[in-house]
């Protein structure tokens, strides 16, 4: 045998070696993690059951659900987005409420949005820059005409709004708290009114960048650092408050020329920025001017959005996945006006969770409400723009309300923690809407919705197994795996 044939020769013996060792390994199989019962709570209507704890449900084989069942469809392998957190906001309104309560219910207060066990675990807030609309009157940091900035005082927040975000960061010193302006100062603005609409100015366009750093970096003096601004509260709406209006071509300008770079400049770029902080229905064309180009997106984080007119949930999802590098966050949203017949009404808790459903299950990476806390009047507002909240404090004798937003928030905040992942959800039932996540410990969350008159029986079914439970008439649940 040549040398050349006695090569070719040990090279097929290698290869047939290789072969009949790869044939002989197992297939690889997908490691899909199986869950043996889930852990149920349930708010209802017409019930004491508030995020009660209602014991287990066990699996049951099902490799083929029937097409007439309720079904919800959990595939924890087909993953979305990390979840940032889930809060409400820290507004003046918020803090000089509570701050008009008895001792015993400021704590109540805190421990009921922020202690993840006793309470609905809050991990994320917004706080206002300069004064909106639930503040007790307009105010800014600098004196008027003050474009170098030299007077930038916070003395306005010092009073309550510093102290009870400080009150909040001793229970979660890990909170996530971004802040908005409504407008700036009115010198800087074309219609020299903060209330009304107008515009910035251009001569004032860098002095307004600099503001938003002096802000961080005094806020970061108080022991309060801020993990994300927004570049323009609702920056389409001409309100009878706060307000002030950018064009998306104004806005993307703004940003990359002067907010984006001064960030930059004071060692802010971590900082989470986001553009829009405006309703769903305009959200993608607002983030395609402002993402298309290269050098206003480089310091855009995300996109913020609420939910005041029309759902749209659609053009979450277009937005992510136009732009899947970058975040989609809800930034506001409450129930309005203010009546006190009202907040015992069914139906706030129920907006909540429709929208949060399907905002989490579009790609938001988190959910933020509008005030945590607001008076018996549904302030204080310094137009009577008065609103809901969650809490509603009475106090004329400091008595605390929850109305059944509280509730249904908790169902997803208390149960989907910072870091989890959004897994596929599929139900087989319009009126059925649920949405799941995987928590950094492991463990598997299904929250399911029923907005019906009618109890309905829902099984949740996961790579094989079905997991059967009733739910009441108007109630949503929460399944822990």
């Amino acid at each position: 045998m040549t040398m050349r044939n006695l090569f070719i020769g040990i090279i097929c013996i290698s290869l047939i070696t290789a072969c009949n060792n790869e044939k002989s390994k197992p297939a690889k199989q997908s490691e899909v993690k199986t869950f043996q019962s889930a852990r149920i709570y349930l708010t209802a209507k017409n019930t004491g059951d508030r995020l009660a704890d209602k014991g287990t449900v066990k699996a049951e084989p099902l490799p083929q659900p029937d097409e007439q069942m309720a079904v919800l469809f959990v595939d924890p392998e087909v993953k979305g987005q990390t979840i940032e957190g889930i809060g409400g906001a820290l507004t003046d309104a918020a803090a000089e409420t509570f701050y008009k309560l008895p001792p015993e219910k400021q704590q109540e207060i805190i421990r009921a949005y922020y202690d993840p066990e006793k309470g609905i675990g809050y991990s994320l807030g917004r706080t206002n820059i300069n004064s909106c609309d639930f503040s007790s009157d307009s105010y800014t940091y600098v004196a008027e005409g003050d474009s170098s900035l030299s007077t930038f005082s916070l003395e306005h927040d010092l009073k309550y709004k510093i102290p009870l975000i400080k009150e909040v960061l001793k229970a979660v010193p890990s909170l996530k708290l971004f802040a908005s302006p409504w407008s700036p100062p009115a010198w800087m603005k074309s219609n020299n009114d903060m209330l009304h609409g107008g515009s910035l100015l251009p001569q004032y366009m860098h002095s307004w960048a600099r503001y938003y750093v002096k802000f961080v970096e005094e806020y970061a003096k108080q022991g309060i650092n801020i993990w994300g601004l927004t570049v323009q509260n609702e920056p389409m709406a001409v309100q009878t408050w706060e307000s002030c209006i950018y064009t998306a071509e104004q806005e993307r300008d703004f940003v990359k020329n002067f907010l984006g770079p001064e960030l930059h400049k004071a060692g802010l770029a971590n900082l989470h920025l986001m553009v829009w902080d405006h309703n769903r229905g305009l959200m993608y064309q607002r983030a395609k001017t402002v993402l298309d180009d290269p050098e206003a997106a480089k310091y855009v984080w995300g996109v913020g959005f609420h939910w005041y007119v029309g759902n749209h949930f659609d053009n979450v999802r277009l937005v992510k996945e136009a732009y899947p590098d970058k975040q989609v966050l809800f930034t506001e949203g409450c129930g309005y006006p203010f009546d006190w017949k009202t907040v015992t009404e069914w139906k706030w808790g129920e907006e909540y969770a429709l929208n949060m459903i399907h905002d989490l299950n579009n790609g938001a990476c988190g959910w933020t409400d509008w005030n945590i806390l607001l008076d018996e009047k549904g302030g204080p507002n310094h137009v009577g723009n008065y609103c809901l909240a969650p809490v509603i404090a009475d106090t004329r004798d400091g008595s605390l309300h929850y109305m059944d937003s509280y509730w249904y928030i908790g169902h997803i905040s208390k149960f989907v923690r910072p870091g989890a992942i959004k897994v596929l959800t599929s139900s087989t039932q319009d009126d059925l809407p649920g949405v799941s996540f995987v928590n950094p410990d492991g463990k598997l969350v299904v929250v399911i919705l029923n907005a019906t008159e009618s109890v309905r029986e829902v099984g949740v079914w996961i790579a094989g197994s079905v997991f059967r439970t009733s739910m009441p008439e108007r109630s949503i649940a929460t399944l822990v795996f």
